[in-house]
């Protein structure tokens, strides 16, 4: 049986089907058909197919990683330390300089600093809200004025703008845990539908990914069979969870009749070089109450644009230190210097920097005010994101915060100017990109008209 998602993320339709109702492939058929046999069948036919492979220049594509930081990172002990704040805003880190004369961050990033020529800090996101959601950063607006059906993910709307680089290749993988805190999990794909959610490989059913009871010449069959089904109920329905249903079982089937993901999710095939380079740590310890904290799985993320994934996000760790704030940094930041730097070097290294994108982010800053536990509360007045890669103008910074470091003094950045410039570097113009409408009809825009990409980006 194929399952692409675990039970965490069941849920059920109108029409009484769940998703994982609509990702089962197999059980009706006898005998068996192994991967091995697949991958076989797969290479026999691949001069008959007019879809690329990762072989023919797949790397090529336009791309993005986005590293989601749960919980709100601390902008201030980061990446625009206050050296001349009061003592109970500035902190306890110094700021040592990097390799672009002018911008310094702090001492817990030697990696990031040495490699500040392919980065971009930005210290001035504005239009934060208070609450424990990575609903802004997965889509650029807003939950609480998501029209019918919702805002989609961008990995959403990339999968519905421009779909499958390859065959078999999901255009869209989540590789984000479930966490304990559910806002801090991805929206769906919202009124793009159902069949542009995020191909899960963390779920559950990672280990059902074989087709059990169906052998090569009956795949055709049981295709056949599924199409029949399936044309039978969208006469009777006219909702898109059918199109939905469609296109995640013409994506199952590519997938399991691919060896390309599957060869990309297997990180063991990099040397052992390469893994040690991004670091280590436990994959099955979530931090708080967000995620773990897997250096590895930026390197699984880079692995996976290889192969010719679109958009990859990842959710990485737990930020929200109101208690002992320097002693958390001091245990999280080198960690992610040494995951992150790893990631832009390799890209840098690999020919892919032009056209993969990375931003790592959280959902809103931190006080300036060092509270009594040694901590920094909520601050959604200003936070910070770090970008680089996507043929962009690396080498500066964006923005600056005044001298607490609570408000913009030059050059406040929305999320909404942050997606605008995702969206470009994915080759996704919005200005011309087909019209989308919601669950009531409704004409809506992924970035509202007039917002542009970063000029200083551009």
């Amino acid at each position: 049986m194929l399952t692409l998602l675990g039970p965490s993320t069941i849920r059920r339709h109108c029409d009484g089907i769940t998703r994982r109702d609509a990702l089962r492939i197999g059980a009706l058929g006898l005998g068996g058909l192994t991967l091995p046999q697949l991958w076989a069948l797969e290479d026999a036919q691949a001069d008959a197919t007019p879809t690329r492979r990762a072989s023919e220049g797949a790397k090529r594509h336009k791309s993005l990683i986005m590293i989601y930081l749960c919980g709100g990172p601390p902008h201030q002990d980061m990446y625009e330390i206050k050296a001349d704040a009061p003592a109970e805003v500035r902190g306890e880190f110094d700021a040592i300089p990097t390799a672009v004369p002018g911008i310094e961050i702090c001492e817990l990033l030697p990696k990031l600093a040495s490699c500040m020529d392919k980065l971009v800090p930005i210290r001035t996101i504005v239009g934060c809200k208070d609450d424990h959601a990575g609903y802004q950063c997965f889509t650029g607006h807003l939950s609480q004025n998501a029209p019918a059906g919702g805002w989609p993910h961008i990995g959403s709307s990339s999968s519905r703008l421009q779909g499958p680089v390859i065959a078999g290749v999901p255009p869209f993988v989540s590789l984000c845990y479930v966490t304990q805190h559910k806002p801090y999990n991805e929206p769906s794909a919202g009124f793009l539908g159902l069949g542009h959610n995020a191909f899960r490989p963390m779920g559950e059913g990672r280990d059902d990914l074989v087709l059990q009871g169906i052998t090569a010449d009956r795949l055709d069959d049981r295709r056949s069979l599924l199409s029949s089904v399936d044309r039978f109920r969208r006469a009777a329905d006219s909702s898109r969870t059918m199109e939905g249903i469609d296109t995640f079982t013409q994506r199952a089937m590519g997938i399991l009749t691919s060896s390309e993901f599957f060869n990309a999710m297997d990180i063991t095939k990099e040397s052992q070089a390469t893994r040690d380079r991004y670091g280590y740590y436990d994959p099955s310890r979530a931090k708080g109450d967000g995620a773990p904290r897997v250096p590895q799985n930026l390197l699984l993320a880079r692995r996976l644009i290889e192969a010719g994934v679109r958009v990859v996000t990842v959710n990485y760790s737990f930020w929200d230190w109101h208690g002992q704030n320097f002693k958390n940094a001091k245990d999280e930041l080198p960690i992610f210097d040494k995951a992150v730097s790893a990631l832009v070097e390799d890209l840098h290294e690999r020919g892919l920097a032009d056209d993969c994108t990375v931003v790592a982010w959280g959902e809103f800053g931190r006080t300036p005010k060092i509270n009594k536990d040694a901590g920094r509360d909520h601050w959604p007045r200003v936070s910070c994101a770090l970008l680089a890669g996507g043929g962009m103008q690396t080498g500066q910074a964006i923005g600056t915060t005044d001298r607490l470091g609570g408000e913009p003094a030059t050059r406040p950045v929305t999320f909404e100017e942050v997606h605008a410039t995702l969206y470009r570097n994915l080759g996704i113009n919005l200005q011309t990109a087909p019209r989308l409408f919601d669950f009531r009809g409704r004409p809506q825009y992924l970035v509202e008209p007039g917002v542009q990409p970063i000029r200083e980006l551009v």
